[in-house]
């Protein structure tokens, strides 16, 4: 074979298919002199080989660091689209709400009232202290043999009789009564104003014996959303909804309007109803109030005062702020039975209530009862109601 001598090297051609190829040149390696190792610049120079920083990346002129770009170019938090710029499948924008900022509350804003409309502890506190200057009927403490009877009424008008049977309104009651079908122990009665013994008098009408009815007393914490009305076609929703559970027939002693929570007392004893609602008696009404805002001092002075309404001059008979740090909170003690009173005494000083619970009314408390719920008063309890004792 023939053999290829070069800078003393023997060389041997590569066999390929059917030809031989001449190596290709390189330096020869067997002298000493050929393995001096040059110097960097001289290797250089020759461009046999650059150095590390000379090199180019796969992809082409390397960067450096500052100037790499990441897969998918971060931006900063405030920058990034929110939830709601994000395209649904079909490429068309949804209405999410955006995810912003998080929001990092002061200490002003720690300090600041919140806006709920409810009453905490601080409120029930403040209004507990209130109604404990008021005498109360369920913290009466006596024994059976020592409740005060109230007087037993013996004779009442024929008209109130028939209308307590539960057979019809009093107004009724006269148009019957002239009309010549009620009778009083087997004679017939048409003349207006005829009293009778309930205890020993025969009433029949229309040849019916009636029985006086039995009376009853209820306290119920009522419910926001309950329109205060024995019965009401065009409300959605009743107080007396309520009271299916009780056999009686009971009417609602006053009114709360629908928006307005806290005691409200049944009976089906017109007297004592007339008695607990009349402005006559001045029976004292204690309400827990929320308004929009906090009271001034000088509002608070005016409606103490007396403030001018649409139908007269109101003061309050006492005003107290029930929560130290919100003013926004407050009791109110009022005597007047006008309708929306409490109400229209904050709105006419620009005021707007968000919250009214009525906690205290004639000596009955809502203590122990949740919304909605109901209970029969004691017989001491409707002693004292009839007597007057409590204001």
């Amino acid at each position: 074979m023939e053999e290829f001598v070069k800078n003393g090297r023997k060389l041997r051609p590569r066999k390929t298919a059917g030809a031989v190829t001449k190596p290709a040149e390189g330096p020869a390696y067997s002298t000493s002199e050929n393995f001096k190792r040059k110097s960097l610049g001289e290797r250089r120079a020759n461009g046999e080989r650059k150095s590390y920083g000379e090199h180019k990346s796969y992809g082409g002129e390397r960067k450096s660091y500052g100037e790499h770009k990441s897969y998918g170019e971060h931006k900063s938090y405030g920058e990034q689209r929110s939830y709601g710029e994000r395209k649904s499948a079909n490429g068309e924008h949804r209405s999410f709400k955006s995810v912003g900022k998080p929001k990092f509350q002061t200490s002003k804003h720690r300090n600041a009232p919140k806006k709920n409309v409810g009453f905490g502890k601080a409120s029930e506190e403040g209004i507990n202290r209130m109604i404990s200057r008021k005498p109360l009927l369920s913290s009466v403490e006596m024994s059976d043999n020592d409740y005060v009877k109230a007087p037993i009424q013996e004779e009442i008008r024929l008209n109130k009789y028939i209308a307590n049977s539960g057979v019809c309104s009093r107004r009724e009651a006269d148009t019957f009564i002239q009309a010549g079908v009620v009778s009083v122990n087997g004679v017939v009665v048409t003349e207006l104003g005829t009293k009778i013994n309930i205890y020993k008098d025969e009433v029949k009408f229309s040849g019916e014996r009636l029985k006086g009815e039995e009376k009853v007393y209820i306290v119920m914490n009522k419910p926001k959303g309950y329109v205060t009305t024995a019965s009401d076609p065009h409300a959605e929703k009743t107080v007396m909804d309520l009271l299916k559970g009780c056999k009686y027939r009971v009417f609602p002693v006053g009114r709360l309007d629908k928006n307005t929570t806290g005691v409200l007392m049944f009976t089906n004893d017109g007297e004592l109803s007339e008695k607990l609602t009349h402005p006559s008696y001045n029976k004292k009404k204690i309400y827990q109030v929320n308004l929009n805002k906090p009271l001034s001092q000088e509002d608070k002075e005016k409606i103490l005062s007396g403030v001018e309404l649409s139908d007269g001059v109101i003061a309050a008979d006492d005003l107290e702020f029930i929560d130290a740090v919100d003013h926004r909170k407050l009791g109110i003690e009022i005597h007047s039975g006008r309708n929306r009173i409490v109400r229209r005494i904050f709105e006419s000083l620009g005021y707007e209530v968000k919250a009214l619970d009525r906690v205290y009314f004639a000596g009955l408390t809502k203590k122990g009862l949740k919304k909605g719920a109901w209970r029969m008063l004691e017989e001491g309890e409707v002693n004292i109601l009839k007597m007057g004792a409590y204001v």
